[in-house]
């Protein structure tokens, strides 16, 4: 199953610069470490190569692919390839990595919880498709209709009704004055009578829909969570039977490792764990991986794009399957770094926060450190534990226990560049206010779809989050809050533009709807507002901060150079 690398690439590219545009990376609780492995040039080359073989194998069924780039004990490279689940019903074909041990020994449960949970999805869609529910909502809108009408009849007569007491009361006095008053009351009256009886009439016409609905949403219910303790079950049987190795030598069965949180069914059967665990087996160092998409589309998933670790099967396993390798086996490769440089960085002190955790540390006090993030890790841990990585988890490993860390302010997961913590709360406080004050001045460098004609100017537009289309925003006037950003032109060549930014306020993906919307070029790379090609990471970078020390006094310029280029070789 090992292939030399020259079945896919001749010896021009196989010498080509291992620039990496993408990290595999987790963290170990067992040994409290984390670990990372590139997506390099070469591993996508190989990658591509094998899209090239692949062809038009199995056009209908889309799946992920894999290539893990490795050296042998004497020295060589070789390359494996694996493919996610099943490829065309076999869960083993010759020159792929074998699956994970452990799924024959619940294959046959497997087949029955899956016979089951068919049978489960039947009936809930002839439930959730009831005649009766098409008729209710049809109902429902005609006696919208008739509401309003009759409202509408009604508010119309209690005018005409106020119109009359006026002339009543200027024309009538005693016995007659009141006899003409009770009767309009008595025409109030009525109205109210009408309406009392309009509900009861509705009441009984949807009585019966109501209970035959109501009964079918209560067994949607019973269903749902037979199908949840269905699947749970078949989770943990296939969670005990599947067991992981590391490059430590370290075997543990996947329920071992989902007990700090819940791995969804399917865990192991992607292509990173059967790649890393096939290399740990043969002794193999990893030196890149590649995984990609082949086959017909599928949601978000696009035939020949690149993508990283699922997010809930495989990152969450990803610090134990790459367990036992060194910072040298996992390379250094970065994303090139351009030619714009902003003000001179002052040199962190010795000590302290300098973790090799792949977070470079550009300035750092007794109160506050900065830090370049790079492009795909978050700023902060989400919600869920598969999203737990991210700069702020990464530099609290390196305090002790207690010690008070919190960034200043966010950086989308797709932009690199500064981010500002502070190391107690007084200076949180102080930095906070500045931004929350538009006292600090940010700059971002971006490179830009497209001629923009202008040389500056500000984009105003206002932003909306739409609770439906999250996590992307919005030019909205009703909506929306008020957003600004000046920007500058610095160069342009081959269709594309460098633009350096200065958000005058802080909204989410505020740059990248004002340059997708407000100059109509969208940022190059940028999956949500324009178009991304494999591998091709988001080209914006936080260039620069300039703020007031909430200690010293003094005004702090923090920038870094802009690592964002053209290509890999001309700096733009």
């Amino acid at each position: 199953m090992l292939h030399p690398p020259d079945d896919w690439l001749d010896g021009a590219k196989l010498a080509e610069p291992e620039a990496a545009d993408y990290y595999y990376q987790g963290y170990c609780p067992r040994t409290g470490q984390h670990y990372r492995l590139p997506r390099t040039a070469r591993a996508r080359a190989i990658a591509q190569a094998l899209m090239t073989q692949l062809g038009d194998t199995h056009p209908t069924e889309g799946k992920m692919y894999g290539v893990l780039v490795v050296q042998t004990p004497d020295g060589q490279t070789g390359v494996l390839k694996a493919f996610s689940g099943l490829w065309q019903g076999q869960e083993q074909v010759p020159g792929w990595v074998p699956p994970i041990p452990g799924r024959s020994q619940v294959a046959l449960q497997e087949a029955r919880t899956l016979n089951a949970l068919g049978i489960i999805k039947d009936r809930l869609l002839v439930l959730q498709r009831l005649p009766e529910r098409e008729t209710y909502a049809r109902l429902q809108e005609e006696l919208a209709g008739d509401r309003t009408r009759l409202n509408q009849r009604h508010r119309d007569r209690k005018q005409a009704r106020a119109l009359r007491r006026q002339t009543l009361a200027s024309t009538l006095t005693g016995d007659a004055l009141t006899d003409a008053l009770a009767a309009l009351e008595q025409e109030s009256r009525g109205d109210k009578a009408e309406l009392r009886k309009f509900k009861q009439r509705w009441r009984d016409r949807l009585a019966p829909l109501e209970a035959t609905l109501q009964s079918a949403d209560a067994q949607i219910a019973i269903l749902r969570q037979q199908r949840r303790n269905l699947s749970r079950q078949l989770q943990a049987e296939m969670h005990a039977a599947y067991t992981l190795t590391n490059f430590a030598g370290e075997s543990l069965a996947i329920q071992d490792l989902a007990a700090q949180g819940n791995l969804p069914t399917g865990t192991g059967d992607c292509c990173a764990p059967k790649l890393l665990r096939a290399a740990a087996q043969l002794g193999l160092k990893p030196l890149a991986m590649a995984e990609f998409w082949w086959g017909s589309a599928q949601g978000d998933r696009i035939p020949g794009e690149f993508y990283g670790a699922c997010a809930d099967r495989c990152q969450p396993i990803m610090g134990f399957l790459l367990s036992g390798l060194s910072a040298q086996v996992l390379g250094s490769a970065t994303i090139p770094v351009g030619a714009q440089h902003a003000a001179p960085l002052q040199p962190p002190p010795t000590g302290d926060l300098q973790p090799e955790l792949g977070i470079p540390v550009l300035y750092q006090d007794p109160w506050l450190i900065a830090v370049d993030k790079p492009a795909g890790l978050l700023s902060v841990p989400g919600r869920y534990r598969d999203r737990q990585d991210s700069v702020l988890t990464r530099l609290r490993s390196t305090l002790p226990e207690g010690a008070f860390l919190q960034p200043v302010h966010r950086l989308d997961q797709d932009t690199s560049g500064l981010l500002l913590l502070a190391l107690d709360a007084e200076t949180h406080r102080h930095l906070s206010q500045q931004f929350e004050q538009r006292q600090v001045q940010k700059t971002y460098q971006a490179i830009v779809v497209g001629d923009v004609a202008e040389s500056s100017g500000i984009i105003d537009l206002p932003l909306w989050g739409d609770p439906t289309q999250r996590p992307r925003q919005q030019v909205n006037s009703q909506h929306g809050k008020p957003s600004q950003t000046k920007f500058e032109v610095l160069g342009r060549e081959g269709g594309l533009t460098r633009i350096a930014f200065y958000p005058l306020t802080g909204r989410t993906h505020q740059i990248r709807v004002h340059a997708a919307q407000g100059l109509n070029a969208p940022i190059w790379g940028d999956r949500l507002y324009g178009q991304s090609e494999p591998g091709q990471r988001l080209h914006l970078h936080a260039q620069s901060l300039h703020f007031v020390h909430p200690h010293k006094k003094d005004a702090i310029p923090l920038g870094i150079a802009s690592r964002i280029a053209l290509d890999s070789a001309v700096p733009f």
